[in-house]
């Protein structure tokens, strides 16, 4: 089995985005297009020489063909050690904390996260650093520079690779087959009081975690099914399918249709959430209710300094730009540290490595705490259930009593895909132009206090990241805000985010789009978004 170099040309369109390389199938299939970026990522991190290396995936179609790719051109490339996940299998949050507690180098996560999967489907690629968390904004340009010079790779030509023999050599590189799930389960079971847990299941209470027949489901079985004792259904679509089971795996209340009706029918559990892909994402309902991002987010940080991982207190909380500022109302409360950052988990990755952070989420159903440097989705779901256990509280109760202390924050997130991007280019555009005229301006009960480009500038690191979205501020009151996302393979996806705080008790149980209506009013007389695009109704309401 020699080590080879083989002659390549550039491919024009390797450019990771804010969570690594996201491309369909058939592109990542093309000749040398996987190993291709594969070793710009080895020519930009040289210190992965003689390093340890941490591969899994999420288990979608290619998976394992792609990481005994990477196996063998890490060998190829002089890496001292590969610790993979038994048949390729790592959720992120479980491979961020495998690189940290094995000291490795980076590692290495093959997914699309929540886009769907299967050979029609999408396929991605990306590299976290030693700390566990995605690679810095300076690492993927030098990715990305690489990947358009590069001329040649080196692999081990016809490597034999068995992703379930726990200990084997390729040319002089020792490779680590390890159980995904067991360091990741030891983890949660530190940081929560599975005790407490048990005896609340014990008394009757029921819970449903859906893991979209990707790779949460055995993590979900072991934790919460054999090590807390809930009854073997209490996890669904348990089982990893290369296709998802057709479905999309992205947890909210358009494709997680199963578990939404379960909940919001007679009987339902008193608890229940579903995670994506990859396992970082999470969504969190309770019967007849749906806890949206951010206030999960702003619940989970008015009670988590009462579970056991957690009881020496917060450090700080953050949220990124577009989540809404229902945490930043407990961060006042409690006087704590609250940090708005652009989106991409890196950024609050910086903050927790000088221990600024103890909590932090995004608004696309992402949550995590300073136990990893990626979001983690059956953690959120596990906090909940302990704050369940440990308040005595059933979720609508909790959700009731923060409105009624902290007001409430309706959200809602309205995507538009698959737009030409010069469609959406336009529309962004056009909101740009106006943002210098809108201070000061009323619509309706609302006055415009500031009108912005987002930009941020790291206090760690000192780096900025500039047009981080579009902002229109009403104060206290409401927001507007609108961005490109990164996380599509096809076409462009603009997003609008609708944010509208009411602290009049009588005004907490509106539905969302009631109480948002108005203000999508007003974004479309600002940006002319639907006029512009032909679209009348997003594609997407989260």
């Amino acid at each position: 089995m020699p080590i080879r170099t083989i002659a390549t040309t550039p491919f024009d369109d390797q450019k990771p985005g804010t969570a690594g390389l996201r491309k369909k199938v058939a592109v990542i299939q093309q000749a040398h297009y996987l190993e291709n970026f594969l070793q710009a990522i080895f020519n930009s991190v040289p210190e992965l020489a003689g390093g340890t290396l941490v591969i899994g995936g999420d288990g979608r179609f290619h998976n394992a063909h792609a990481i005994k790719t990477a196996i063998a051109m890490a060998a190829a490339n002089g890496v001292a050690q590969v610790i993979v996940g038994r048949d390729g299998l790592l959720s992120t949050p479980a491979a961020s904390n495998l690189i940290r507690q094995r000291g490795a180098t980076g590692g290495m996560i093959f997914t699309a996260s929540h886009n769907p999967a299967g050979p029609d489907g999408d396929f991605g690629i990306k590299y976290n650093i030693n700390n566990g968390g995605q690679a810095s904004e300076s690492i993927t340009n030098s990715i990305h520079k690489a990947s358009q010079e590069i001329c040649e790779y080196r692999i081990v030509e016809e490597a034999r690779i068995d992703l379930r023999q726990e200990q084997q050599q390729l040319e002089g590189m020792a490779i680590a087959v390890v159980d995904p799930v067991s360091a990741y389960a030891d983890l949660m079971e530190q940081l929560f009081d599975f005790q407490q847990i048990r005896a609340w299941l014990q008394q009757g209470h029921r819970i449903c975690f859906d893991a979209m027949h990707a790779v949460t489901g055995p993590y979900a079985t072991e934790i919460l099914v054999r090590r807390l004792g809930a009854p073997a259904d209490s996890v669904i679509n348990a089982i990893p399918l290369e296709d998802f089971g057709g479905g999309h795996p992205d947890p909210n209340l358009v494709y997680a249709k199963e578990l939404v009706a379960r909940m919001f029918a007679d009987g339902a559990p008193d608890f229940a959430a579903a995670s994506d892909g990859d396992g970082d994402r999470n969504m969190i309902l309770g019967p007849g209710i749906f806890i949206s991002p951010g206030d999960s987010l702003a619940m989970l940080a008015d009670h988590l300094a009462e579970l056991p991982g957690y009881r020496k207190g917060l450090a700080g909380l953050a949220r990124s730009m577009p989540t809404s500022r229902a945490v930043d109302a407990v961060a006042a409360a409690r006087n704590l540290s609250c940090y708005e950052t652009p989106t991409g988990w890196k950024f609050f990755a910086n903050l927790l490595e000088v221990s600024r952070l103890t909590l932090c989420g995004e608004e696309s159903f992402g949550t995590s705490s300073d136990h990893t440097r990626e979001k983690d989705g059956l953690w959120a779901a596990l906090a909940w259930i302990n704050v369940l256990a440990h308040t005595g509280n059933s979720v609508p109760a909790l959700a009731t009593a923060h409105w009624q202390r902290y007001g409430r924050h309706y959200y809602q997130r309205h995507d538009y895909e698959d737009l030409p991007a010069e469609q959406a280019q336009a529309v962004m555009q056009t909101l740009a132009r106006r943002l210098a005229t809108l201070p000061g301006q009323a619509y309706g009960d609302w006055a415009v206090s500031h009108a912005d480009d987002f930009s941020y500038v790291d206090p760690v690191d000192g780096s900025t990241a500039s047009g981080q979205g579009l902002r229109v501020v009403f104060g206290e009151q409401a927001r507007i805000v609108m961005r490109l996302s990164g996380t599509g393979t096809g076409g462009a996806t603009l997003r609008l985010y609708l944010e509208r705080y009411e602290a009049d008790s009588d005004k907490l149980d509106w539905r969302p789009e009631e109480a948002l209506a108005p203000l999508a009013q007003v974004a479309e007389e600002l940006s002319g978004l639907q006029a512009s695009t032909g679209r009348r109704e997003p594609s997407l309401v989260t």
